[in-house]
């Protein structure tokens, strides 16, 4: 789906910005922010590619990388903020804190479950014998989908991660960047 930078399916920006290790935690959740915002506009690309042009090998390629990210690195993610954020926020005692902690683990359940009704489609698109067209219970998961990540990623970013790392030392950074890596290794 390569294309002239102004073109709808022109890769996003962001793909030369230099990586961060985990040596730096909450820089690499929110790099991790950053690749969920560009594997959604891919898949919202992805639904404009299969409506216009049908499914072809660039639209096979595409649905391979949604389900990547979103099968391995996104539950990784996810992990991370229920292991290394939300308990910290939750140990304050402050109401809104907890409140958006609710919130966001209700989203990771949302959104796993508009995953779960996706990723049955996204298979078949990556598949040899991708035909026809978009069902409407199909592209209402997409549309979902991507609006629940928006909301959930700008509470995350505006409040939760600066309020968690406000509370987390050097040392407390350094073992959360060490248990990050390692549960990826594993």
């Amino acid at each position: 789906m390569s294309a002239a930078p102004n073109h709808p399916n022109a890769p996003l920006p962001g793909f030369d910005a230099p990586a961060v290790g985990f040596e730096q935690p909450f820089e690499m959740l929110e790099a991790c922010h950053d690749r969920v915002r560009r594997s959604l506009a891919l898949l919202g690309r992805l639904v404009e590619h299969i409506d216009a042009r049908g499914h072809d090998e660039q639209s096979r390629g595409a649905a391979r990388d949604v389900l990547r990210y979103f099968d391995l690195a996104a539950p990784h993610h996810h992990e991370d903020e229920e292991r290394h954020v939300f308990p910290r926020l939750l140990a304050t005692g402050d109401a809104g804190l907890a409140a958006d902690v609710l919130r966001l683990r209700a989203d990771h359940e949302r959104m796993g479950a508009l995953w779960g009704a996706l990723r049955g489609a996204l298979q078949r698109w990556a598949g040899p014998d991708a035909a026809g067209a978009i069902d409407a219970a199909t592209r209402s998961a997409v549309v979902d989908f991507r609006a629940a990540y928006d909301g959930h990623i700008d509470l995350e970013e505006g409040r939760v991660f600066p309020a968690a790392r406000a509370l987390v030392d050097a040392d407390a950074l350094a073992a959360m960047g060490t248990e990050m890596a390692a549960r990826r290794r594993a």
